[in-house]
């Protein structure tokens, strides 16, 4: 017979790929302050070289912790999540960020993007790769709106049972052979050392400077120790004032809560 810590376990589980309601929300908290995941992120954004000017985006930016790494390194910060809780849960983080413009938080899946204004010198995922459908189309999507030689980067940290390192290298190997089939190149491949180990797989849009590190290199250095669809089509969270923020759902031709 299950337990309650069992119970509790499987709907956070079963709540990955789009949090929602009440669950959600503690799984946001969970994601945010676990000191684990805090560090996940921040490595991760370390990793992309972020200057003042750049635009970049974060597809599936959970409770926001990258975001509010980006926001403090970036000109411009987008993000899509198809969770309105974690929308909600972000901009709260990123408050000031968002008020000020700098950070544009938006509801919708990886298939239906927004427009950006723009072309994009940065592209993030942590862990979300493998809920989208059909990754490589999503990747060549991606890439045309990245700037010739604009950066991304597939971020896995293997959550099954019993992870191991090689876990995390087979993980590794699929990112790069997703990325080398949407037409990315410059490989790099990057290890942070927690339990289990989270790799980090940098490529580049053709036309520009490759990612550091060569086609294929793994890099030299290793660090030290979604449910309900509440909104299909795009939802920027358009007002953050204090502890609250407004999601506003974009209709085609109106909108709606």
């Amino acid at each position: 017979m299950a337990t309650f810590r069992d119970r509790v376990i499987a709907a956070l589980v079963s709540q990955a790929h789009r949090p929602r309601g009440v669950v959600g929300w503690l799984e946001g908290a969970l994601f945010a302050y676990r000191p684990s995941n805090r560090r996940r992120n921040r490595w991760a954004v370390s990793l992309l070289d972020v200057r003042p000017a750049d635009r970049v985006l974060e597809i599936g930016f959970g409770p926001g912790v990258a975001i509010a790494e980006f926001a403090r390194r970036a000109g411009r910060v987008f993000g899509v999540d198809h969770s309105a809780t974690m929308a909600r849960q972000a901009a709260r983080r990123n408050a000031a960020a968002v008020r000020a413009g700098r950070v544009r938080l938006v509801v919708a899946s990886v298939e239906r993007l927004p427009d950006f204004g723009g072309p994009l010198d940065v592209v993030l995922a942590v862990n979300s790769v493998g809920f989208w459908p059909d990754p490589v189309d999503r990747l060549r999507e991606l890439r045309g709106l990245l700037r010739p030689g604009g950066r991304i980067a597939l971020v896995s940290q293997p959550r099954c049972p019993g992870a191991t390192r090689e876990t995390t290298a087979r993980a590794a190997q699929e990112l790069q052979g997703l990325l080398a089939e949407a037409g990315f190149v410059g490989f790099r491949v990057e290890t942070l050392e927690l339990r289990p180990p989270v790799a980090c797989v940098l490529a580049a849009a053709p036309g520009g400077e490759e990612a550091p590190g060569g086609e294929g290199q793994v890099g030299a250095h290793q660090a030290g120790r979604g449910g309900e669809v509440e909104a299909e089509r795009p939802a920027e969270v358009v007002e953050a004032a204090g502890d609250a923020a407004v999601v506003k759902v974009e209709e085609v031709g109106g909108a709606t809560e």
